[in-house]
């Protein structure tokens, strides 16, 4: 599992996908989200502006990001 430590109020979906390293650039980061790649808090979501919080978890590529 991945702790992702959030410095403001939220990050975008797109952002922690980059942050993390799971995927090498903001391109890639909307395919696999539109591609219905991600899970977030369990449930697969296609919105690539999605607003990233403390408490959630994203799932993507078999790793979990939990969000401090």
């Amino acid at each position: 599992m991945i702790k992702f430590t959030l410095e403001g109020e939220f990050i975008p979906l797109i952002q922690l996908l980059k942050a993390t390293d799971l995927v090498s650039s903001g391109g890639e980061a909307q395919m696999v989200v539109l591609d219905g790649l991600v899970k977030y808090n369990g449930e697969i979501d296609y919105r690539k502006r999605l607003k990233v919080k403390r408490g959630d978890i994203v799932e993507f590529n078999g790793q979990t990001i939990s969000i401090i």
